[in-house]
């Protein structure tokens, strides 16, 4: 799928293959101006194509001519002509004084405005807020600067927007991706994709998708919360995915409410939002607001099923302080299972960052120490789990360069994969797990998971950890993983240790002066030590200097 680089129109080869890709797949769902486009392109001579696709992947959305020098395209205002006369690029585009200066080097600006010369030592930021209470107006290229050359304006960006959601689903990836593929800056897992696997069922998905993506760019962009709401409207949707869009930004809505200590509205919106989150945050607002009883009864209902790990700890922690304050009886808690403690003095090192100065500290020949955090043990899932979690289930992948499967952090993950994550997690019953991780380690090694960490995982410590690691430790390990993805794949111990000879292990979360254990990292050091699994807490202090 991917063109070769050598192609001096690679770039071009590939925008085509993704426009083909759209075309069979999403044929049904596109307006009549993107149909009009695919057609238009098509009809394009090559060099207009070529042109028209190197100013899509460039940043922004006006290009003066002199800048523009491609070998491949050649004479650069005959290629842009046919785009002239449909539209797609205009040279009357209107410029803020700021977007001028942008495009403009510092001498060619002193050569368009008189005023600058007395002040040419400032930076151009400078001279722009000079500048700027005498230029309100925006104004054409020509008028601005007519003695310099053509400015060409791209017209279609939101319509390439649009495309380039369809092909990847999301507007974090762009068309570089063909190019770093190519490269092997990033190699993706070979999913077969069928025809029918599409990440948008609807047109509806489509336009709920960029509605939500435009609401959250204005709330970036400061507009106020109530304005923001309205423009927001009684939105709606039957897809898991947009749905949990929707929740997330309601509760961002509802943290920047809390900020503005604007409780009761922070309240009403976390009240709506399905997001992890909202309820502990409610419960702590209702608190604020001295609605004790209801923020007690809300808390207790969680509680019975609650979302995650985190919640659970949050409403645990809330409880006992608002019964107090009801004057309730207190309810007994189990105790925690508590880590082991190190305390250690060393020399403060120049350069090394804590955890690598315990490191240093702790390693042996005997015993070798690694900094892993959070990365072997979910390397290690990732490796044994590949097949399930590479599954080429209807939607989990729709283009080829998909890190990990669309629904990774869907409530339904596991059970959509059952049979397949208890086939591979079965191994660690009978043995064969070691085996099964090594022969995946060498023929994925370097593609992208969203588990796996190449980087950190060598040969040496892969080894060593199948040597130490006892299976129900693993299996776990990876069972707490699936429970939580999102939230448990992260917050592990700092370091590992192992002694080889005895076939043993420890997990150490490593403090400095000051640190204090986060939420996650309690979470994980306290399901180790109920586990019966070695794990410790190493707080250091820096020893005197003379």
């Amino acid at each position: 799928m991917l063109a070769s680089l050598d192609s001096p129109l690679y770039y071009l080869d590939n925008f085509r293959t993704a426009l083909a890709w759209i075309s069979e797949r999403y044929g049904d769902l596109l307006d009549a101006e993107e149909l009009a486009f695919l057609q238009q392109f098509a009809e394009l001579p090559q060099a207009s194509q070529a042109l028209l696709v190197r100013l899509i992947m460039r940043k922004g959305l006006h290009f003066r001519a002199s800048k523009l020098s491609y070998a491949e395209i050649g004479d650069i205002a005959s290629a842009a002509e046919p785009l002239l006369q449909q539209g797609w690029l205009i040279e009357d585009a209107r410029l803020e004084l700021a977007e001028l200066f942008a495009l403009l080097r510092k001498d060619e600006l002193l050569s368009s405005f008189a005023e600058l010369a007395p002040i040419r030592g400032l930076k151009k930021d400078e001279q722009l807020q000079v500048l700027l209470p005498s230029y309100m107006q925006a104004q054409a290229f020509a008028h601005w600067c007519p003695q310099l050359d053509r400015l060409f304006s791209l017209t279609i960006g939101p319509l390439c927007d649009r495309l380039r959601l369809l092909f990847f689903g999301n507007l974090a990836q762009d068309w570089s991706e063909f190019v770093l593929a190519e490269l092997g800056v990033y190699r993706y897992e070979s999913v077969p994709i069928g025809a029918e696997s599409r990440g948008f069922r609807s047109r509806k998905d489509l336009d709920d998708y960029l509605h939500l993506q435009h609401c959250r760019e204005l709330f970036e962009a400061g507009l106020s919360i109530a304005e923001v709401l309205l423009e927001l409207g009684e939105f709606a949707s039957e897809n898991p995915h947009l749905t949990r869009r929707h929740a997330k930004l309601l509760f961002h809505l509802g943290q920047q409410l809390e900020r503005e200590v604007e409780l009761e509205r922070a309240a009403a919106l976390y009240a709506v939002s399905s997001h992890a989150e909202a309820r502990q945050r409610r419960v702590r607002v209702l608190e604020k607001l001295g609605e004790l009883q209801q923020a007690h009864d809300l808390a207790t209902t969680a509680l019975l099923t609650p979302r995650n790990d985190a919640e659970a700890q949050a409403l645990e922690r809330a409880l006992p302080r608002l019964q107090r304050l009801l004057g309730l009886p207190k309810q007994p808690r189990k105790p925690p299972a508590e880590a082991g403690l190190i305390e250690l003095e060393l020399p403060q090192p120049l350069e090394l960052s804590v955890e690598w100065a315990v490191q240093q500290h702790l390693h042996d020949e005997q015993a070798p120490a690694f900094y892993v955090e959070n990365t072997l043990v979910c390397s290690l899932f990732g490796l044994l789990c590949w097949e399930a979690i590479f599954a080429p289930l209807p939607g989990a992948f729709f283009h080829p360069f998909h890190a990990g499967p669309v629904d990774l952090h869907d409530a339904d993950f596991r059970r959509r994969r059952a049979e397949l994550f208890e086939r591979c997690l079965a191994r660690l019953d009978d043995g064969s797990h070691a085996e099964a991780i090594r022969t995946t380690y060498t023929a994925k090694h370097g593609i992208v998971s969203p588990f796996v960490h190449w980087a950190v995982l060598t040969p040496e410590l892969l080894e060593i950890a199948l040597h130490c690691l006892p299976p129900a430790h693993l299996r776990a390990w990876f069972e707490r993983l699936l429970g939580d993805i999102r939230a448990n794949r992260a917050g592990m111990p700092d370091l590992i240790q192992f002694w080889p000879a005895e076939r043993r292990y420890r997990m150490i979360e490593v403090k400095g002066p000051g640190d204090r254990l986060q939420d996650n990292q309690k979470r994980w050091l306290a399901f180790c030590a109920e586990h019966g699994m070695p794990v410790d807490v190493c707080y250091v202090r820096w020893s005197a200097t003379a």
